[in-house]
């Protein structure tokens, strides 16, 4: 289902993160330096196989994609925590296709800050020295789940006649679904796929097929992959909560059957992470809070 205010909001967030997230956001391989406020760029340059690297999927729209504001304090870096650049970026000198310490925009050049982020930084926060975690986040802010979908993406990838998606969809060669798993990949090359992240649904509010679009978006993903399911649990998160006046919480309901038709999947609670004032996407805080929520539920799971 597709509501006129979901458009007006996919609009309003991408010229805000437009406005709010061009930071100079290269990259250290240490903490923020406090007298200079762009870190500089640390690209990796080991080619090793290594299954101490774990790696995460993410996918979505746009609170995954990255919406909220980047502040200083996000800036803080950890040579563990690694991010494959998904495009070319030169506001960021990173090029598509290398690993990066990671910081904030995860996802394009000049989105916001993103769950995956503090997904990340938790992860490691918890982990022996020994492992580290990487990302490859693909998501586009507006979309219908059924982008995603390998058979059908063509029927969605213009969902929204205006530039911002059009550009949004071209940025991925036209198939988002694609350029994820040709990333996933190559990051299959330096470790090992060990979940899956997804923050969708807004664009799908009231429809109750969604879980079985997602059940065919994950196996699809766990078979181009070669991935076994009871390895690679898929994590899926709530909307704005209706306790924070979440315009898209009816979908939650919803969000929350996932289990009974995809059994490894597990969902994060939305419940108190603040909300913007369009109530549909997570402002800073919340979205800290959500990928910290996003790495406990992953952490019961697979490091027990």
């Amino acid at each position: 289902m597709k509501f006129t205010f979901i458009k007006y909001i996919a609009l309003a967030a991408f010229l805000f993160t437009s406005y709010t997230a061009f930071l100079p956001a290269t990259l250290t391989t240490t903490t923020f330096n406090t007298k200079n406020t762009e870190p500089t760029i640390a690209k990796d340059s080991s080619l090793d196989f290594n299954p101490n690297f774990h790696i995460y999927l993410c996918f979505g729209q746009s609170n995954m994609e990255g919406s909220a504001t980047i502040q200083k304090k996000d800036l803080l870096e950890n040579s563990r925590f690694k991010v494959l650049q998904s495009l070319d970026c030169d506001n960021l000198k990173r090029k598509k296709g290398e690993w990066y310490t990671a910081v904030a925009p995860l996802t394009q050049c000049y989105t916001g800050l993103s769950p995956a982020d503090y997904f990340g930084k938790t992860m490691i926060n918890n982990l022996a020295d020994s492992i580290s975690i990487g990302l490859v986040n693909v998501a586009v802010g507006g979309s219908d789940i059924r982008l995603f979908d390998k058979e059908i993406y063509a029927n969605y990838d213009d969902t929204y006649k205006e530039d911002w998606f059009a550009d949004k969809i071209k940025a991925y060669g036209g198939n988002p679904y694609n350029h994820l798993i040709q990333l996933a990949k190559q990051a299959q090359k330096r470790g090992v796929i060990k979940g899956i992240l997804l923050h969708q649904g807004e664009s799908n509010t009231g429809d109750e097929k969604w879980p079985s679009y997602v059940a065919t978006i994950y196996n699809n993903m766990l078979a181009d992959l070669s991935l076994n399911a009871a390895e690679v649990p898929l994590l899926a998160g709530e909307m704005v909560h209706e306790n924070q006046g979440g315009k898209c919480a009816s979908m939650n309901p919803i969000v929350n059957t996932l289990p009974s038709v995809v059994p490894t999947a597990h969902i994060v609670s939305s419940k108190e992470c603040e909300a913007r004032k369009d109530s549909v996407h997570f402002n800073s805080a919340g979205v800290r809070e959500l990928g910290k929520r996003y790495a406990q539920k992953m952490l019961q799971l697979k490091y027990k």
